[in-house]
């Protein structure tokens, strides 16, 4: 019982790993896609991958707190070159990495997993704001407005969404229970 425990919890970590990728596809789209609309001409590709990002002036938030991370952790800043790869694997790995905590809540709460579905993406955008600000990333959640937050939340709505559904499809018997 045990061995198959744990090869339950290893199946669930996996797949909710891949269902987090897929969430970070979406949500990176949504993105894209408003980007786009208002105006911005970058091709996806590079959009996706942050190309312009040269130095860490004009990071996004996971660049700034993968820099702030490193800078606690070893007591030194990277250089500006690093900009770019940082907000890459910071992006995904938060993307990746909540997926895999979402396959592990899956497996070892009795709770369907459509309520999780319900409460995993305005959990995993409640807890930046909590987080970022910790590292000056983003200011308190009440120094933005309302339509700042409905358009972040939104995003975050589409990520659990698509994480919960792609797992749902990737272990579909992966149960508290085993």
């Amino acid at each position: 019982m045990r061995k198959q425990r744990k090869s339950s919890v290893v199946r669930a970590v996996s797949a909710g790993a891949v269902a987090g990728g897929a969430g970070t596809v979406a949500m990176d789209l949504i993105e894209y896609g408003r980007y786009r609309r208002g105006g911005g001409t970058q091709r996806l590709g590079p959009w996706e991958t942050a190309e312009g990002t040269d130095k860490w002036d004009n990071a996004s938030g996971p660049g700034q707190f993968g820099r702030w991370l490193v800078q606690r952790v070893t007591g030194r800043d990277l250089p500006n070159e690093s900009a770019r790869s940082v907000t890459n694997v910071v992006h995904w790995a938060t993307g990746v990495g909540w997926g895999a905590q979402f396959g592990i809540l899956a497996c070892t709460r009795r709770r369907p997993r459509w309520e999780l579905a319900l409460l995993f993406g305005p959990a995993v955008w409640l807890a930046s704001y909590v987080i970022l600000p910790v590292a000056k990333v983003y200011r308190p959640i009440w120094h933005y407005d309302a339509t700042t937050l409905a358009r972040d939340l939104s995003v975050h709505v589409a990520y659990g969404a698509v994480t919960a559904a792609t797992f749902a499809v990737l272990a579909p018997n992966v149960t508290a229970s085993g």
